[in-house]
């Protein structure tokens, strides 16, 4: 139980430290992106090594290092977004009074080489852990890419909380492809699956045998679920989407100081 604990307390610090430590290195001024991404790689490397090292270790270690290791590959992606490195053909706001297929086509055109990039690290999780014992970096890639979709359709259908205040003045544009509506009819069903599947990873965790990998693997997933669901009902609550991370912003932009990010 008290390593279940730790585990899940591990788990919520690093969801809010990484996402935190983002969203701030974003805020900054763009000439120290490029520092950024260098430091950002080289942490890819170190990820994609200890990816195969933890491959084929099946016990506890093994499956916190491998989770360990695909949040950061995960968090390479967003830096890769965020600041502005890899996003889509489009770089303009979407066209007002467009339809829903123009519409549709237009957001495509805006995160369309992330979506690439996106395919392209699954790509790499899988090939680093191919025929290995370990599975627990490709059912976290996975998990995180499936929620990270439903959270993009979301966003696109329409939701109260469409988050646009963490978006850097760079890429405010985005929010143009946002939809601030009412809840749509994908939301409930998106809320119900991930909370149907946090549940069953929950008592999985909870059959599995103490102390061992299995154990570990299904707790760090059903951790990760939980976020997830927090995640998403975030976009529906009347408050700041990243209200949370309020302590990450640069010391000029809770000023209020117009020249920098908010």
């Amino acid at each position: 139980m008290l390593s279940a604990i730790l585990i899940v307390l591990c788990v919520v610090a690093t969801w809010w430290c990484t996402t935190g430590a983002i969203l701030y290195l974003g805020r900054l001024p763009r000439t120290t992106y490029a520092t950024s991404m260098i430091l950002a790689t080289a942490l890819l490397v170190v990820a994609s090594l200890l990816l195969r090292l933890s491959s084929h270790s099946t016990g506890a270690t093994g499956a916190c290092v491998a989770f360990g290791a695909t949040l950061m590959v995960w968090g390479w992606l967003e830096m890769t977004f965020l600041l502005g490195a890899i996003t889509g053909p489009r770089k303009s706001p979407a066209t007002r009074e467009s339809r829903y297929g123009e519409r549709l086509r237009q957001a495509i055109g805006a995160i369309l080489y992330h979506e690439l990039a996106t395919i392209g690290a699954g790509a790499l999780v899988w090939l680093l852990t191919w025929h290995a014992p370990n599975t627990t970096a490709l059912w976290t890639y996975l998990l995180l890419w499936a929620m990270r979709i439903s959270a993009k359709l979301n966003l696109f259908l329409g939701v109260p909380n469409t988050g646009e205040t963490m978006l850097p003045p760079h890429l405010k544009y985005l929010g143009s492809y946002f939809r601030s509506d009412r809840i749509n009819p994908l939301f409930p069903v998106s809320v119900l699956l991930a909370t149907l599947l946090f549940l069953a990873l929950v008592i999985a965790a909870h059959r599995a045998p103490l102390w061992g990998g299995e154990a570990t693997r299904l707790t760090l997933l059903a951790t990760l679920a939980g976020l997830a669901v927090l995640e998403h009902w975030m976009l529906i609550v009347p408050m700041p989407a990243d209200a949370p991370w309020s302590a990450w912003r640069p010391a000029r932009a809770l000023r209020g100081d117009s020249g920098s990010p908010s």
